[in-house]
């Protein structure tokens, strides 16, 4: 008895109450998939205050602690001055962990940082960073002796691997690599029996994991690999408990979504593709945009390829308007970041839909409207900062163009300037490597080529 009253008196010890009394969560990471994207960023800004006071405990770790916030405020909203917050906040801890000699604590400061580059990386679409994270991940593992930070930069460094190789890799080569992915997550699931924050990690994980099958799956057509990305994103899901883990829930529905519908889309199965998106607008209703802007807006792009790839394989006018709904929802976040790669992939696709609606039902104006919206988005690109994203954009235009060619049987200009767009569009495409990309652009060449010759 008398050990037990003095275990409760060391819980509720002023000390330890104090050390946690700033924001919501009280530094308890795992509590942050229940704040919307206000009160994160309240809590994040209380997370520097915490790490900040000068009776502070253990400041680097409440360092880290903002450092995590931050990155995932950067997540849902695409803020780079968020993000630019979890870097700094990272490299203080990972400096105070150093000066203390707490080589565990300095490689999981390590490994954010390094997680911070590849956000960087992913949503603002700047490859650079992907080489940054590579050393801090390859650092942290050689330093880490227990805890988060071995599987963590374990699961960092696949994860940039596998982006390398995501064009290159075929179907025996991306289901080995996938294989890799199990020791790390077997660890982060023993982690997080003691560790309630590891059951997040081994969910992002996971989903990682089915990312990187759903993209080889999609490239080479291969109905094996997209059924194991369905496999593993439902197996991310059935682990998670959608009232505690709302986002990751939500991001593992979505991701077997759009396995589904790639799988559809490969088969030219209408069934396939409609259970495809009936799992994506089941995952949306659990998301709302003010919860987290960003997983709502990818969320909506998904969607509406999945509606797109509907419409292709019915030839059903609805379907492609439906899809331009998603694009014009998701446009309502994507606008206030203009920088995002998406906005340019979300703004060619739409271009396209209504192109597609337009040749089924016979509308110049709807095609009218198309071209003008791509030109805009064409001029607010910037072909240095996201020259994949301008030269789909310059694509999806010459698309248009073809299609006016074709609806009205006359050429006023269209085929010279679709073939400009298109010869740009080569040169970016070449010179990132990107095969498939230039396929489809050569044979748009050859298409607007024919009556000339």
């Amino acid at each position: 008895m008398f050990e037990l009253g003095r275990e409760l008196r060391r819980f509720f010890a002023p000390e330890r109450l104090k050390a946690h009394s700033d924001g919501l969560t009280r530094g308890d990471t795992s509590l942050l998939e229940l704040l919307d994207s206000q009160l994160l960023a309240q809590e994040a800004k209380a997370a520097d205050v915490a790490a900040g006071r000068i009776g502070a405990k253990d400041k680097a770790r409440r360092r880290l602690e903002a450092a995590i916030v931050w990155r995932e405020v950067a997540r849902r909203t695409g803020d780079p001055v968020a993000l630019r917050k979890a870097a700094a906040a990272a490299e203080t801890a990972a400096a105070g962990f150093e000066a203390a000699h707490r080589k565990d604590g300095w490689a999981r400061a390590r490994c954010e940082q390094a997680f911070c580059a590849l956000l960087g990386a992913e949503v603002f679409g700047d490859p650079g960073l992907n080489a940054a994270a590579e050393v801090a991940f390859r650092d942290a593992r050689g330093e880490a002796r227990g805890g988060l930070a071995a599987p963590l930069a374990d699961v960092g460094q696949l994860a940039i691997e596998g982006r390398r190789i995501l064009d290159t890799a075929d179907s025996g080569e991306a289901s080995a690599f996938a294989a890799r992915f199990a020791a790390p997550i077997q660890a982060l699931d023993a982690i997080a029996k003691r560790v309630t924050v590891a059951r997040g990690l081994a969910a992002d994980a996971r989903l990682i994991r089915a990312d990187l099958l759903c993209g080889w799956g999609g490239r080479l057509k291969d109905v094996e690999l997209l059924d194991a990305a369905a496999r593993e994103a439902s197996d991310a899901a059935e682990r998670l408990d959608s009232a505690y883990e709302p986002l990751t829930w939500v991001r593992a529905k979505i991701v077997h979504g759009q396995a589904l519908a790639l799988r559809g889309e490969m088969s030219g199965d209408v069934d396939g593709l409609a259970a495809g998106a009936s799992a994506l607008a089941l995952a949306l209703d659990h998301l709302t945009r003010e919860h987290s802007p960003l997983d709502w807006a990818r969320a909506q792009v998904a969607l509406a390829q999945a509606l797109q790839a509907l419409g292709e394989a019915s030839s059903d006018a609805r379907a492609f308007e439906h899809a331009v709904s998603c694009y014009d929802r998701a446009g309502l976040v994507l606008k206030e970041t203009p920088a995002l790669p998406l906005r340019g992939h979300a703004a060619g696709a739409r271009a396209v839909c209504l192109a597609r609606a337009a040749e089924i039902t016979g509308d110049l104006a709807v095609l009218d409207a198309a071209e003008a919206a791509m030109k805009i988005e064409l001029a607010n690109l910037s072909p240095g900062r996201d020259p994949v994203g301008w030269a789909l954009s310059q694509l999806h235009l010459a698309r248009l163009y073809e299609a006016r060619i074709t609806m009205t049987g006359r050429e006023r200009g269209e085929r010279a300037a679709a073939l400009m767009s298109l010869d740009a569009a080569l040169d970016v495409f070449a010179e990132h490597g990107l095969r498939s990309l230039s396929v489809l652009a050569y044979d748009a060449v050859e298409r607007l080529s024919e009556p000339a010759a």
